[in-house]
């Protein structure tokens, strides 16, 4: 038996848990099974590959005990169980932003679209729509906000392209362009752009949080609405809209 991350909600679900993970299996030297680790490789982020720990038996990694844990590695005598929680609070968000901080030369470098950097105008909007719809802050925040921003180039990134609050969007701007791209692709191009413009929920997060080098906006109402919110606190110096 060893410590394992499961499938427990989509990509960057699974990113912010297995960061958390990591970060207390490197202390305690824990032997993990990660999901989605290649796919964290590909954007950059490395996580602890070389614990050799394991043990008999298994105890749950909880957002309640995290922070205990992480700052008591040397009472770690069990596996982790990590699979029952997202680690999104604020102390432990604090953390993963911390650690996604120091990875920002092999994000870089991982970045396929790395050219863009300091070298446009454009403008990337991540709307977050699907099964959590009714959290959208609505087409008048992305609007109201790229009135603000007057980019060369706009791109949409969605997992919902037919939803009316993207048809207003493009009403209102009608030579924005949908970014048809994968989602690892997605991160990546999106952090190139000089102005990101974030919705709710943790793939907005990381965007924001290996967007380097932009303005990152984000809707103020974002911090009661959606659990995940709290992750966006944590990029000090963005801008906040309605």
């Amino acid at each position: 038996m060893m410590t394992q991350t499961l499938g427990n909600g989509r990509f960057c679900n699974q990113l912010f848990r297995n960061v958390a993970v990591s970060l207390i299996a490197e202390k305690c030297h824990l032997m993990v099974d990660y999901i989605s680790i290649d796919l964290i490789r590909l954007l950059g982020i490395s996580l602890y590959t070389e614990g050799t720990n394991t043990y008999a038996d298994t105890v749950e990694l909880s957002d309640a005990n995290y922070v205990e844990m992480y700052n008591n590695p040397q009472h770690i005598t069990s596996n982790l169980n990590p699979n029952n929680d997202f680690f999104q609070t604020k102390e432990i968000s604090r953390l993963i932003h911390a650690y996604i901080k120091t990875q920002k030369d092999n994000v870089i470098w991982a970045n396929p679209f790395k050219d863009r950097y300091l070298m446009n105008n454009d403008v990337c909007i991540h709307v977050r729509l699907t099964d959590v719809a009714q959290h959208n802050p609505g087409a008048s925040y992305y609007i109201q906000t790229l009135a603000r921003i007057k980019p060369d180039n706009i791109f949409i990134a969605t997992d919902e392209p037919t939803h009316p609050i993207i048809y207003e969007i493009a009403k209102s701007y009608p030579t924005c362009k949908l970014l048809n791209l994968y989602m690892i692709k997605t991160i990546q191009f999106a952090s190139t752009c000089k102005h990101v413009i974030l919705s709710h929920g943790s793939f907005s997060a990381v965007i924001g949080y290996v967007s380097y080098y932009s303005t990152v906006y984000y809707p103020s109402m974002i911090k009661i609405i959606c659990g995940t919110a709290i992750c966006f606190q944590l990029m000090g110096g963005f801008k906040y809209n309605i």
